[in-house]
């Protein structure tokens, strides 16, 4: 070999003829852009499902898609499911599953529903359904970790029970709260600010934090790391019992909250209340990228996947179909987008 090939082994940066690049070498993933998209893809896998489908019904149905009142419906009640989908993302990615939120929401709002209907301040009858989504989580939770019950079986169970205790308590009558309209209660959390939701705003604060929760605080990095391997994760001194029922107090709390602002949009409290959000909120889930095996999700990709969910049944009828074809759709997109994230991402467990 020739001098002028050989490497100058004494400095790392040198070319074939010793010429040093006077810079030090950097990883392609370390530019900001290329390792934005490459931590974030999951979540921008979903939005771009998410512009494609509304580009779709945008073209099928140009006047209707470019009012604001269509979107106006949907912020009313995208709020309503975004405050079940955050939370469910945190439980899948511990491992586990929860089915039992559509009658936490349900008992909850029944609870604040009570309340109200008693006389008592708005506001008091919030903290009682927090309380009662706090009490349910950590009951559905205990049954899980404590009594070594399958998640699956377990909330199936609890959902079971719950709705049918409501049934029972109730005998399938609502309650009407049109005293709801004139408290300040309302005025905070569900009125309109320029023609816009506020419960939207409310939405929005709740997803930022908790994505601040799941990627900056140590609960998040704990979550992550029992869903990856709860035997390391207790060998680094993780209590790995307390973090899985959390799980399910989170989801309690963000059930509690979707059925409180449900009530309130209604001013009606149905004993249905939240039966029709299991499958679309599970959908989200998956939709926006945290796959199934634990370890690995994203908050943001959850949020996108309830906005995309939403829209769906709404696009569709405005697109001239009928009703007939929601579910359809609702399929098409659901195995659509879970084919993108089996190959816009490795599969790490």
């Amino acid at each position: 070999m020739s001098k002028t090939m050989e490497p100058d082994l004494q400095n790392q940066f040198s070319g074939p003829g010793g010429d040093t690049a006077g810079k030090e070498w950097r990883h392609p993933s370390d530019q900001w852009l290329r390792g934005f998209v490459l931590d974030n893809r999951a979540s921008l896998g979903t939005l771009a499902v998410f512009i494609v489908m509304m580009v779709v019904f945008m073209i099928a149905n140009p006047t209707v898609f470019t009012t604001w009142y269509l979107y106006s419906s949907v912020l009313t009640t995208l709020p309503v499911a975004l405050f079940v989908v955050v939370p469910l993302v945190f439980v899948v990615t511990c491992g586990e599953i929860d089915l039992s939120f559509p009658a936490t929401m349900g008992f909850a709002a029944w609870v604040f529903a009570l309340v109200v209907q008693a006389g008592y301040d708005p506001f008091l009858g919030i903290a009682a359904a927090l309380v009662t989504g706090v009490l349910l989580g950590f009951l559905v939770g205990s049954l899980v970790v404590y009594g070594g019950l399958s998640s699956l079986i377990a909330t199936l169970g609890m959902n079971f029970l719950l709705r049918g205790l409501i049934q029972i308590i109730n005998e399938g009558k609502s309650m009407a709260l049109t005293g709801l309209a004139g408290s300040t209660a309302y005025k905070i959390f569900s009125s309109q600010v320029f023609g816009i939701p506020v419960q939207i705003f409310w939405a929005i604060a709740f997803v930022v934090l908790s994505a601040m929760l799941y990627n900056r605080h140590r609960f998040g990095a704990q979550v992550k790391v029992v869903g990856d391997n709860p035997d390391s994760a207790q060998q680094m001194g993780i209590d790995v019992k307390r973090v899985r029922v959390k799980v399910f107090v989170f989801v309690g709390i963000g059930a509690a909250i979707a059925g409180t602002f449900s009530v309130m949009i209604n001013f009606t409290w149905w004993p249905t209340a939240g039966d029709g959000y299991l499958l679309p909120v599970l959908a989200s889930v998956f939709v926006g990228g945290t796959p199934t095996w634990g370890g690995i999700g994203t908050v943001a990709g959850g949020a996108i996947g309830a906005v995309t969910v939403s829209f769906i049944q709404t696009g569709v009828v405005a697109a001239g179909l009928s009703g007939f074809y929601v579910q359809f759709f609702n399929g098409l997109i659901i195995i659509l987008s879970l084919l993108g994230h089996k190959w816009n991402q490795a599969r790490y467990r």
